[in-house]
This record gives structure tokens, sequence and C-alpha cells, in this order.
């Protein structure tokens, strides 16, 4: 969500898999051959980043299933990475650059956020560093009757040529839907090595439920849940569970869809934020989320290089233990607006003209 500031192997024909008809219908469509995702394994802790910044280290979490390491801030493309075809979107390479260079390497995206697949897998090539991201993507539509998969290969297939990529680290299932029909589709495609994880997603709290639910009995790779120093309600179960059961998370909406950072308008850090290594209100808010034990990347948008600078920040110093955390807490409650945040407007200040944007207007009545 933004957070701008303000089985067995299918054979089709004689000795050819369905993962190699995708891979030779990506390569044709993209024009390239696509190098190894991200697969090497370490402990958690922090890592050496390779690149621009090999000296640097960042904070990492490990995927509870395999101990594959990652960092544990990632990036979201929702709205912020949609845009209309012909619009300038050079601020889009930036972000991405920065968040390389800051060692990022998670990136989440959908085929329901307009054109957010395509400039990741626009810039990310155009960086050449394609192979080296950690793609987590969605799917919601299976087919036109009950067990068809047409719809859902069809999304796979698209996503690949988009995002210039022969394997997608993390499938989800987009909001639970049709989430019966699509976890049983995405073993399959995890047994044929189409992806490498699955796992569910919801960010509104009403579905935490029957999200909890799939984490205890799913036996998933993956959960993303909306979790925030705001929003905690993820702590009560869902966290646990997926600590119990081995279940890696993924935490959307860290600010709120930017409310927090209107709630902490004309307000300086608290002196304490220096223990945790905050130089600002996003490190604040983030390094909180993911020095949960249970969290494994938070996965904060924007389309401001700047604020891309800040949120990748948060990989680097120290995270608060539980004092800590429930004293961050405690002084966001002291703050005037911070109980009401749930009431505001969604991005304030903020304007996303995307094709989502477009569509949606489409169907407002007039004057609203």
């Amino acid at each position: 969500m933004p957070t701008d500031k303000p089985g067995g192997v299918v054979v089709y024909g004689e000795g050819v898999t369905r993962r190699e008809v995708f891979a030779s219908a990506v390569m044709v469509g993209a024009g390239i051959v696509l190098a190894p995702v991200l697969g090497s394994a370490r402990p958690a802790g922090v890592a050496e980043v390779p690149g621009a910044a090999r000296t640097q280290r960042v904070i990492t979490k490990t995927i509870p299933r395999t101990n594959e390491e990652l960092p544990a801030i990632g990036l979201g493309t929702y709205l912020t990475f949609d845009v209309i075809p012909g619009n300038p979107r050079d601020h889009i390479r930036e972000v991405i650059r920065r968040f390389w260079e800051g060692g990022g390497r998670v990136v989440d995206t959908s085929p329901l956020y307009g054109t957010g697949e395509i400039s990741v897998g626009d810039f990310a090539s155009a960086l050449g560093i394609t192979g080296e991201l950690f793609i987590t993507n969605k799917i919601w539509s299976t087919g036109k009757f009950l067990a068809d998969d047409s719809h859902a290969l069809a999304s796979l297939e698209q996503s690949m040529q988009r995002l210039w990529r022969d394997k997608i680290d993390v499938m989800q299932v987009h909001s639970l839907v049709n989430v019966d029909q699509i976890v049983p589709i995405l073993r399959g495609w995890k047994e044929e090595g189409l992806v490498r994880y699955l796992g569910v997603t919801h960010h509104e709290l009403p579905y935490f439920g029957p999200l909890a639910d799939w984490v205890e009995r799913g036996n998933l790779d993956f959960v993303q849940v909306h979790y925030s120093i705001h929003t905690r309600l993820a702590e009560e179960r869902i966290l646990p569970a997926a600590a119990d059961r081995g279940v890696a998370v993924l935490v959307n909406m860290p600010f709120e869809k930017a409310r927090l950072f209107k709630v902490v308008e004309g307000h300086t850090l608290p002196d304490f934020a220096k223990e945790i290594g905050a130089s600002n209100w996003a490190q604040f808010f983030l390094k909180l989320i993911i020095s949960h034990p249970a969290v494994t990347c938070a996965i904060p948008a924007t389309t401001n290089p700047d604020h891309e600078s800040e949120n990748i920040g948060a990989l680097k110093g120290p995270l608060p233990d539980k004092e800590m955390r429930t004293r961050m807490v405690r002084h966001m409650e002291t703050i005037s607006g911070f109980d009401r945040l749930a009431g505001m407007p969604p991005y304030p200040g903020k304007t996303f003209n995307g094709v989502i944007r477009r569509a949606q207007s489409l169907h407002r009545p007039a004057g609203k």
C-alpha cells in the first residue's frame, strides 16, 4: 500500500514441462534470457549488501521454511508504481535504484496494481537487477468454472512477461479471493517450479479471522497482513500463529496509507529514537514493525525517491526490544489524532494519477 509522506510435473508434449512452456513464452515476449532468481540462504541478523552498498550491513530476517535470508525492508507498489502510459515515471526508476543501493531486495506487486508490474519489470531490467530481486506477487482469478485454472495460468504468464521473470518467488492469493480454489493451484505451480513459495494476503481487519485460519491450517510459506504502530491486531493471533507454524510474514500498510505522517506532522522525534538509530518518523514506524520476531519484511511504498531513502534507512542500526516497543507506542498515544487515525481519509495530500485512479473516476458520481 502506498506510504508516501502527507504434485507432479505436467507434461506438454514429449519431455516438455509447463514451466518450460512458460519460460519460452516469457523470453520471447520480453526478448531476453532471464537471470536466476535470488536463492542463497544465510542466518538471520545482518548481511553484507552487494553492489553499490557493498560495505554496508543491513538487518535481515529468514524465511522459516528454508532459512533463506531477506532484508527486512521491502518495497510496495500499489498506486505508487501505477502510471498512465506516456506519463513521466523517471521518479519510479530512482525509487527502485535507491531501494536497491540501500540494501532492499523484496518487491511486492500484483496484476491488479495497474501498470505496477510493468514499472518493476522495466526498471529492474534497466538497472540490471532483475534476477536479484525477490518478487512477491498475487493472483485472484481462477477460471470460467470451478477447478478451471485457465485465468490463473493466463495471469501468471502475463506477470512473468511484465516482470521479465521465468519464476515468481512468492505467489499469494490476493485478499483471500477464491482462496480455496487458488491455494491448490499454487501448490501445483510450486511443485512444477513456476513459483518458489505460496501465501495468502489481506489488509482489512474484518478478514483477520479467516486469514489467521489459513495460517493455522493452510501449510503456507507466507502470509501478508496489515500491521503498524497504530493497528496491532495481528499481534493477537496471526503473528503468533505464523511463528508457531514457520510461516514468513510480510507487512502491508506500515504507514497506514500515509495517515501516520499526517498525525505526526509538526512533531519532532522523541529523543529516545536515537537509541534505535531512527533519524526520521518513517524509520521510527518501520523499526517497530520489523523488530517483532515473527515479522519477515515490511513493504512500504512511495513515489518519492527521498522518502525511499528514509524508508530503506530503517535497515541500518539497532532494533527496539520489547520495552522500547511499548515506549514507542505510548509516545504515539500522547499525540493528538493518533486515536482517530482510522477515521482519517487515506493518503492525505497525495494524488495518484495512474490507470487505477482513472478507471475509478469513471465510476464515481459527478462531483465526488
